[in-house]
């Protein structure tokens, strides 16, 4: 903080205006029967039916204010005196830390020190960072008419801390003395602005799935209460929580939704895990590797509020496929050395017209019989497909093999641009006798 010149009339007083904390007093509180009785003493019968009514009326005599030899001051009156707990608050002793996400507030004091009134008061507070300088007061346009000798002016600035780093409170008065000369008075207040905690992620993709995992640690000294803790997806893309199972009682309460518990992230280290689900919420591919940001709010134990907004987090472009082939329907009951019918989807993907298309099983490289072969012929025609159509087909399959087995190498061959997509997955079935 830099101080004003011996000739200056005014001098700015900046206290930074913060709530409260809890007054916890820890002295060493015991109970009574500890003192007098073993650990096991309640494993003999007759003890435990004689001994509590003893001690029950040694605890419940209401304590004499008169005595002055304070004899009960370390006994423990009621459950909540080992909480340690006062119920008394403290006022900030120091300015404290500041941490990104919260509001900066300052209860500013512009005193007169001198022994005449100075006139004409023109005040500006201005929040000055390494990227900007931010207006938070002018009376420029109203000036303060007039500070008497000894007297004050108050006020009160508030900026949402949005950057790391040196922050610098800049605040100047223009006035006019006793000696109606002008005056020009600056004082510079700085302070530290740390990162309230850390976001790292991970992004997996599972298939065609994307998961987005976030870890949050807390690295203030006091608790974190998460309010909320929520991904906003880019463009094209759609985003849904993944929790673990709730108790059914609780999952269907109207007032949990309604007032959902916070979170707790411990200070010094307290670490809080969420998991997203991500997926493309239309058929067109997404534009960029740009998946989204996070929004975190939380409250600190006496409901100071924060809020950050992360980076955008980015992950693995997804390409989607050109066709989609998927099972429509397969009977219930299959039969060995029995024919079936394999319901199955062909979809076009593209804004384009693909095909004709050609369908058969590719072989494997082993020289193992296939349990599940076509029955027929061994390549099925399908037409064109317009843009983002579909068409619906049968294959006519036969089982070879009784129990589990699978359709394997279901495969689509494109034969106007001679391309062989990627075959169908796996598809487990029940072999039965006739």
């Amino acid at each position: 903080m830099s101080t004003p010149p011996a000739t200056q009339s005014l001098a700015f007083r900046v206290m930074r205006l913060c709530r409260p904390s809890f007054h916890v007093d820890t002295p060493l509180l015991l109970d009574p029967s500890d003192l007098i009785l073993g650990e096991d003493i309640f494993d003999d019968p007759l003890a435990a039916t004689h001994l509590p009514s003893l001690i029950d009326t040694h605890l419940t005599n209401p304590i004499d204010s008169s005595d002055l030899s304070y004899r009960s001051r370390f006994l423990l009156q009621t459950p909540f005196d080992s909480f340690g707990l006062t119920g008394l608050l403290v006022l900030p002793q120091s300015f404290g830390a500041i941490y990104l996400g919260e509001t900066f507030c300052s209860y500013i004091s512009i005193n007169n020190s001198s022994n005449f009134e100075v006139r004409d008061i023109v005040i500006k507070a201005e929040m000055q960072t390494e990227r900007q300088r931010i207006l938070l007061l002018d009376t420029s346009k109203a000036p303060v008419e007039s500070i008497r000798a000894s007297g004050r002016y108050d006020f009160i600035v508030e900026h949402d801390v949005k950057e790391l780093g040196a922050h610098t409170l800049v605040c100047t008065a223009l006035y006019s003395d006793g000696d109606g000369e002008r005056k020009y008075l600056p004082q510079f207040f700085k302070f530290i602005v740390a990162n309230p905690l850390s976001v790292r992620t991970k992004v997996r993709v599972v298939k065609e799935t994307t998961y987005l995992e976030a870890c949050i640690e807390n690295h203030t000294k006091t608790n974190l209460y998460m309010d909320q803790v929520e991904f906003e997806p880019a463009p094209n893309w759609s985003a849904k929580i993944l929790k673990a199972d709730e108790h059914k009682s609780e999952d269907n309460s109207p007032s949990r939704e309604i007032l959902k518990p916070p979170v707790l992230v411990q200070s010094g280290g307290g670490i809080r895990n969420y998991l997203y689900q991500l997926s493309l919420s239309s058929l067109g591919s997404a534009q960029s590797n740009v998946l989204g940001k996070l929004q975190i709010t939380w409250r600190t134990n006496l409901g100071e509020p924060g809020r950050l907004q992360t980076q955008q987090i980015l992950g693995t472009p997804i390409t989607p496929k050109e066709i989609e082939l998927h099972v429509a329907e397969v009977p219930s009951a299959i039969n060995l050395d029995r024919p079936f019918l394999v319901h199955l989807n062909l979809t076009n993907q593209t804004d384009r017209e693909l095909g004709p298309f050609e369908v058969w099983m590719s072989q494997d490289d082993t020289l193992d019989e296939k349990a599940v072969m076509i029955n027929g012929l061994q390549t099925l025609e399908l037409s064109q497909l317009e843009a983002f159509g579909s068409t619906d087909f049968y294959l006519n399959l036969i089982a070879t093999k009784l129990g589990v087995q699978k359709i394997t190498g279901i495969t689509v061959f494109d034969k106007s641009e001679k391309k062989t997509y990627a075959p169908l997955p796996d598809l487990e079935i029940f072999v039965d006798m006739h």
